[in-house]
C-alpha cells in the first residue's frame, strides 16, 4: 500500500490495524481497488470508529455506508491529526497560565472539559495564543467573554456550514446514486476548494463589523457626556430595545403545519434584518421572537412603525415592544431591567400593534410623523409597579 500503511492509518482512527483490515475487507469502510486508502477513505474510517463507540451496529454502518450516508471525505481536511497530545497540566506548563485558567479559558469557547488531557498541537496553538492575549494586559474578565462569545457565534456558523453542505452537496449526490468513495471524493475535493475561503470572508466581515461598533461606541460615549452620564453607570450602556414576535403563532403552526410555520418565521426574522435602520442589529432569536438594540431611539421606533404597516391584513401579523435605558451588556447579550421591561410590552401588544414605554413617548414627542395614543398605566407581569404605555403609528 503506498501512502500511510495500515497500522498508520489504524493509529489516526483509533482501532487496531486487524480491525481496520477487517473493515476494508468487508466493505465497511471504502477503499480503492489496490486496497489505498485516500484522505477520503481514512476520514471515512474515523466516522466509522466513531459510530461503534456510540453502540452501531456493523450491519447499521455498513448499510449506511452503501447509501452515501457516511461520505464525509472532506472531514480528514477538517480535523487534521497532530503528533502530540497534550495533558492538562503540560498545557499549563508550556503557556505559564494555571491549571485551573486554562480550563475556565477552554470551556468559555464551549469545548468539553474530558478533552483537555488529550489537547492536539492546534489547541496548544490556542493556549500560547490565549496567554499572550492575558499577558498583554487584556483584562481576564473581558477575555473570558470574548471567548465565550467567539465560541457561541462560530459553532452556530460550524453548524451552519455542515447542514448546508448537507442539503446541497451531499443529498444531491446521494440522490445521484454514487459509489460510497466516489462520493466522498467529490465532496472531499468541494471541500478543499472552499473552505480555505471561509476564514478571509469571516475576517472580512468582522473587520467591517468591528469598525462600525468601534464608530457607535464612541458616538454613544459622546452622548452620554452629553446627557450628563455619572460614575453610577459604569458597566452600562443606554440603548433603546425593541422586541418583536408574531402574535397567534402557536396557532399557525397547528392549522398551517411546522415546516410551513418554519418557512414563515425565517422570512420574518430575515426582513427585520434586512429593514433595520443603521446602527441596528439583531441581538438573538428565539423561535418566532426577535431581540433588537440600538443607540438612536427614534430611528427604532420609526422601524417599528414602518415594519408593522409591511405585515399589515397578513396572518400571523408581527407585534413590537420598543422600551430604552441602562443596560448590562455581558457575551454579547443584553441584561437588565429595562430589557425585562421591553420584552413584557411585545406580550401586552396586539397583531400589527407598536407598543411604547413612556421614556420611549418623551423621546420621540414633537415627531409630527407619528401619532402617539396614551393606553395607560397597565401591570406588567414581573413588575410591581404599573408601567406607562403608548400606542405609536403613523400620523396618517
Amino acid at each position: 500500500m503506498s501512502g500511510p500503511t495500515l497500522a498508520d492509518v489504524a493509529r489516526r482512527v483509533g482501532v487496531t490495524p486487524t480491525t481496520l483490515r477487517r473493515w476494508v475487507d468487508s466493505g465497511l469502510v471504502p477503499a480503492e481497488a489496490d486496497g489505498t486508502m485516500t484522505a477520503a477513505s481514512i476520514a471515512h474510517a474515523r466516522v466509522v470508529a466513531r459510530l461503534r463507540e456510540r453502540g452501531h451496529s456493523l450491519d447499521e454502518i455498513k448499510e449506511a455506508t452503501k447509501d452515501g450516508r457516511l461520505a464525509y471525505g472532506l472531514l480528514q481536511d477538517l480535523f487534521p491529526v497532530g503528533e502530540r497530545m497534550w495533558t492538562l497540566e503540560e498545557a499549563a506548563e508550556e503557556t505559564g497560565l494555571e491549571p485551573e485558567l486554562v480550563e475556565r479559558i477552554w470551556l468559555s469557547m464551549g469545548f468539553s472539559r474530558h478533552e483537555l488531557d488529550a489537547l492536539s498541537d492546534e489547541d496548544m496553538q490556542a493556549m500560547r495564543w490565549a496567554s499572550s492575549v492575558l499577558a498583554a494586559g487584556f483584562p481576564l474578565v473581558a477575555f473570558l467573554q470574548l471567548t465565550r462569545v467567539y465560541g457561541q457565534a462560530l459553532s452556530q456558523i460550524a453548524d451552519a456550514e455542515t447542514r448546508l453542505f448537507h442539503i446541497y452537496v451531499h443529498e444531491p449526490l446521494m440522490r445521484e446514486g454514487l459509489p460510497s468513495l466516489e462520493m466522498a471524493e467529490e465532496m472531499a475535493h468541494l471541500g478543499r476548494d472552499l473552505l480555505p475561503l471561509a476564514s478571509p470572508i469571516m475576517d472580512y466581515i468582522h473587520q467591517r463589523y468591528l469598525a462600525h461598533f468601534s464608530e457607535q461606541d464612541i458616538v454613544g460615549h459622546m452622548e452620554m457626556d452629553v446627557d450628563g452620564g455619572s460614575d453610577s453607570d459604569y458597566g452600562r450602556i443606554r440603548v433603546a430595545i425593541a422586541f418583536a414576535d408574531l402574535a397567534g403563532y402557536t396557532r399557525y403552526v397547528e392549522e398551517e403545519g411546522e415546516e410551513e410555520a418554519l418557512s414563515y418565521v425565517e422570512r420574518f426574522v430575515d426582513a427585520v434584518g434586512d429593514t433595520l435602520p443603521d446602527g441596528a442589529r439583531v441581538v438573538k432569536t428565539i423561535g418566532d421572537e426577535v431581540m433588537v438594540v440600538g443607540q438612536d431611539t427614534p430611528s427604532i421606533v420609526d422601524w417599528a412603525v414602518g415594519f408593522s404597516r409591511l405585515y399589515a391584513g397578513e396572518r400571523p401579523e408581527p407585534r413590537i415592544g420598543v422600551n430604552a435605558g441602562p443596560v448590562l451588556y455581558r457575551d454579547g447579550d443584553y441584561f437588565g431591567r429595562e430589557v425585562n421591561l421591553a420584552s413584557r410590552v411585545v406580550a401586552r401588544a396586539r397583531g400589527g400593534e407598536v407598543l411604547i414605554t413612556g421614556q420611549v413617548a418623551d423621546e420621540i414627542k414633537g415627531s409630527p410623523h407619528l401619532r402617539i395614543d396614551p393606553i395607560g398605566q397597565v401591570k406588567l407581569k414581573g413588575f410591581t409597579e404599573p408601567r406607562s404605555l403608548c400606542r405609536v403609528a403613523q400620523a396618517d
